[in-house]
């Protein structure tokens, strides 16, 4: 294929993605959206008192129409996309709460089962298609294993988060610096060095999970538990709100993730 093909081809790729360019806001919003599933998914778990169960099952109803919402849809959508995003999130919170606690295999074991999931979803991804490309999202089948891929990561994040913040001991300030830091380093090793750009997307893809997750508990849990207990729906609101402003004025277009 000469210049001129490849070209075209990448143009039609952007023009039929549905997934926003990777800006820094697009981390920002992210952020705020992983920050939004940890105070959303405690609201409806231990506020309103639905439990882990029932609530995974609510969630993941709610993220499964997102995404075949988002899989039939035409174009690029930014609120379709980010809601499913916020989707994925508070599913992840409650399912990692359920495999941590409720299963009672601890977060040694529930961030392990999930990483194993992580790494299964791209083992699939990859046997089915012949890549794992973010930059190629542009097919019903690569968007499925996109958005498992996703819901998967966001639940290790949610575990790794807790694992850190309770069992390591850090503290919830502790464990936002702890994954604030490893998004630096991820941030250093795009601009400075020729690492896969795929790897280090997922990998901050993941981080930014844990870092809301330690966010949002922090803004929720008990002050004896080191948190600042605020109501769960109002820091959920203004969470929301948040994210509905940045959507709205941060320019939204669709692009490709790194890593072509």
């Amino acid at each position: 294929m000469d210049t001129s093909a490849r070209g075209s081809a990448s143009t039609a790729e952007a023009v039929f993605s549905k997934v926003p360019a990777v800006t820094l806001g697009f981390w920002i919003i992210k952020i705020l959206a992983t920050t939004l599933g940890e105070t959303g998914g405690d609201t409806l778990s231990m506020t309103l008192g639905w439990g882990y169960l029932l609530a995974t099952f609510l969630f993941a109803a709610i993220l499964v129409a997102m995404v075949w919402w988002q899989i039939a849809a035409q174009r690029f959508h930014p609120f379709l996309y980010w809601a499913t995003i916020v989707a994925s999130t508070t599913a992840g919170t409650t399912m990692a709460d359920f495999a941590d606690r409720s299963l009672g295999i601890g977060y040694t074991g529930g961030s392990s089962l999930l990483l194993a999931l992580v790494l299964l979803s791209l083992w699939a991804w990859h046997r089915t298609l012949g890549y794992v490309d973010v930059n190629r999202v542009t097919t019903p089948r690569a968007e499925m294993f996109y958005w498992i891929t996703i819901t998967f990561s966001q639940t290790l994040g949610t575990a790794l988060g807790d694992w850190l913040a309770d069992s390591g001991g850090l503290g919830y300030i502790g464990a936002a610096a702890v994954f604030g830091g490893a998004l630096v380093v991820c941030a250093g090793l795009y601009l400075f060095t020729r690492c896969s750009r795929v790897g280090l997307f997922w990998a901050a893809f993941i981080l930014t999970r844990p870092l809301g997750a330690a966010v949002g508990d922090f803004l929720d849990k008990p002050v004896a538990q080191g948190g600042l207990d605020f109501s769960r729906p109002l820091a959920s609101a203004v969470l929301a709100a948040a994210i509905v402003a940045l959507v709205l004025i941060l320019p939204q277009r669709a692009g490709q993730h790194p890593g072509s």
